[in-house]
């Protein structure tokens, strides 16, 4: 795997081959590559922006030669109609996106840093226009009320032998809302994490979280243990609706005992 420094290295050779083109205006790292070096590790992607002059965004998407000039190219594809996710001969994996200026104030993104910028190019380009997307932290009834009707519907789906089914409710999207909830709960102390993906780094901001993670997030054929420890955990911390427990817990029973 690439070191930090090579990652770093790469997107310092991609802003100048950017800079190459002469149609390009600036690059601005993301991240782990932009304002939030400290998390930079070898398991890092490189993210970035490539903002360019108005009318040539389209040839730099139909043709990566700006950036396969630099390192061989392993494989790459346009993930969406903005960019690629792409990875290098020497493993270095990129996520990136092709901005006209004019989009720019249409894009939310966490403040980034300027790897390279032309000379008439202000450096305000690397901070958004448009505010992040906000969470749902200001509203614990509802992500308790939708915790709690995912894990109801992931043990249906469960007991209907949907089980891949019942695995996304049960151990993701009530997870992800149980998650939600810690971050209202002012005795976690659970620091903000990635707007765009809360499980982010969650081991980190919460060590103490990994042991229940566990319990939560069992596997394809454990959705009704997962379901438990949810709804446990859930009652211990707050209160859960009586008549919402009992029917998760005498379905998570019900599944187990058929076992």
């Amino acid at each position: 795997m690439p070191t930090p420094q090579q990652i770093l290295e790469r997107l310092a050779a991609i802003g100048q081959a950017l800079a190459a083109t002469g149609h390009g205006l600036a690059l601005i790292g993301l991240g782990s590559v932009g304002l939030e070096r400290e998390r930079l590790d070898q398991w890092s992607d490189l993210d970035f922006f490539a903002i360019v002059e108005p009318g040539s965004k389209a040839q730099f998407l139909n043709d990566l030669s700006w950036l396969a000039a630099i390192q061989p190219i392993s494989y790459a594809f346009q993930n969406t109609v903005d960019g690629y996710k792409l990875l290098y001969s020497d493993e270095i994996f990129c996520e990136f996106a092709v901005f006209e200026p004019a989009e720019l104030p249409n894009i939310p993104f966490a403040p980034g840093q300027i790897i390279w910028q032309a000379a008439h190019v202000d450096a305000t380009i690397a901070l958004p226009q448009l505010a992040l997307p906000t969470s749902n932290r200001q509203q614990p009834a509802w992500l308790l009320g939708e915790a709690l009707t995912c894990l109801y519907i992931g043990l249906c789906r469960y007991q209907r032998g949907e089980w891949l089914s019942a695995q996304r409710f049960i151990q993701h999207f009530a997870v992800d809302r149980v998650l939600e909830l810690i971050g209202t709960w002012p005795q976690f102390g659970l620091a903000a994490g990635d707007v765009f993906a809360n499980e982010r780094r969650i081991e980190q901001r919460l060590p103490q979280l990994k042991p229940l993670l566990a319990a939560w997030v069992q596997g394809y054929q454990h959705s009704p243990a997962s379901a438990l420890a949810i709804v446990e955990f859930l009652a211990q911390h707050t209160q859960v609706d009586p008549s919402m427990r009992s029917l998760i817990e005498r379905l998570a029973n019900d599944a187990l005992q058929a076992e």
